[in-house]
């Protein structure tokens, strides 16, 4: 007898076992939906709806990398130990690799699906954390660098002017020493043009209203104040900002100048364009 694929679908929502599953049970119910739940559970196939309220404080991040793009995909579950399953590593790979294919650059649908399939299998909690899709063009570079077994990554994008400077050796080379910069410093934003203006001012009045209750502060006059707080928000900027922030390798120069001196050196102009920092549990 014909199955119809909304009666799979149907089944799948209700008991989050897999498409195939949901088909072959339709099909040894002769289309009775609920004998079809039954035998999903006689066969332990439907517990994923039951496990989705568990926690997913696990999991791993899968980069795919093609014609000079790359895709990341984080993937949440339960325990470390599924982070280490085959059938988990091979789905986060194949959702990696469809992201590129497909143009995907956030969770949809078929991607979630295949989450989906392998939360039946594993019969753990799993579920699709993000999708990022970085495209680089012809005058552009992409690194990434990941940390452990895929509890942490980073994306950065170069440009240049003259694109060749990407093949050097010391160029490379201090592309990835900003990737592992912004592992180690997990920078906020670039620079500071791309920070949130009411994030930024929200700041502002906290540190106001520290140097207001400082009682050595009492007294001083108004240029004093202003000065402190300009000298707080200034400060901030080092912490918060990849292009301010102390160098990895370098603590008395800031990554903005550590480019300039890479620039020079090589006698093109390199700029950091983005980048991409995901860390499992974090977003």
């Amino acid at each position: 007898m014909e199955i119809k694929a909304q009666d799979i679908k149907n089944l799948r929502e209700k008991t989050g076992a897999g498409l195939m599953d949901c088909k072959k049970a339709l099909i040894e119910a002769e289309g009775d939906f609920a004998i079809a739940e039954r035998k999903l559970k006689e066969w332990g196939l439907a517990g994923v709806a039951k496990r989705s309220g568990r926690a997913t404080n696990e999991g791993r991040i899968f980069l795919h990398e093609d014609n000079g793009n790359i895709s990341l995909v984080e993937i949440a579950c339960e325990t470390d130990f599924v982070c280490k399953n085959e059938d988990f590593i091979n789905g986060g790979n194949k959702i990696a690799r469809l992201s590129m294919e497909k143009n995907y650059g956030q969770p949809v649908e078929e991607l979630e699906n295949i989450v989906k399939d392998m939360a039946s299998v594993i019969k753990e909690n799993i579920t699709l954390k993000q999708v990022v899709l970085e495209k680089a063009n012809s005058n552009e570079i992409l690194h990434s660098y990941v940390h452990g077994e895929g509890k942490l990554a980073v994306i950065v994008k170069f440009s240049s002017d003259k694109p060749e400077v990407f093949k050097i050796a010391e160029v490379a080379d201090f592309i990835h020493d900003i990737a592992l910069h912004v592992a180690a410093f997990r920078p906020m934003y670039l620079k500071q043009n791309d920070i949130d203006p009411v994030w930024l001012e929200e700041q502002k009045s906290i540190f106001a209203k520290q140097i207001e209750s400082d009682e050595k502060m009492a007294g001083k006059p108004a240029k004093v104040i202003e000065g402190i707080l300009a000298g707080k928000v200034k400060k901030l900027m080092t912490e918060v900002c990849l292009l301010d922030q102390a160098f990895v390798k370098d603590e008395k120069q800031s990554v903005s100048s550590m480019l300039s001196q890479m620039s020079g050196k090589v006698n093109a102009k390199l700029e950091i364009k983005d980048m991409v920092y995901a860390k499992v549990g974090e977003n």
